[in-house]
């Protein structure tokens, strides 16, 4: 089993769920964060006044599938978030060790 996570732009998250959909992933998380890459934010001007922003509106995606689904996910979402531009994102695979749906007690791959 594999969690992959995903840092995207926040207007690409329908594109990404919709994408997740037609590849046949059933559920995921969703978490709006904060950060910074090799950008390292940006200025902004308001009121007339130019402020620096440091952390910048992210939002984090992930998705625990079968080990043999997550280059499709990864692909599928790299597919759905690209913009071309700088700040597109991240995506990082990492094993699961074990897992347990809480309602039934199924564990392992049958928890997915």
């Amino acid at each position: 089993m594999k969690l992959v996570t995903a840092i995207i732009k926040p207007f690409k998250l329908e594109d990404v769920r919709d994408a997740l959909s037609s590849v046949g992933v059933a559920g995921l998380t969703v978490t709006e964060v904060k950060g910074y890459g090799r950008q390292k934010g940006h200025t902004e001007i308001y009121r007339g006044a130019e402020y620096a922003v440091n952390f910048l509106p992210k939002v984090k995606v992930e998705v625990a599938v079968p080990s043999g689904q997550a280059q499709k996910v990864v692909d599928a979402i790299t597919g759905a978030a690209k913009t071309g531009q700088i700040g597109d994102g991240k995506i990082f695979v990492t094993e699961i060790q074990h897992a347990v749906r809480i309602r039934t007690g199924e564990t392992d791959s049958d928890a997915l």
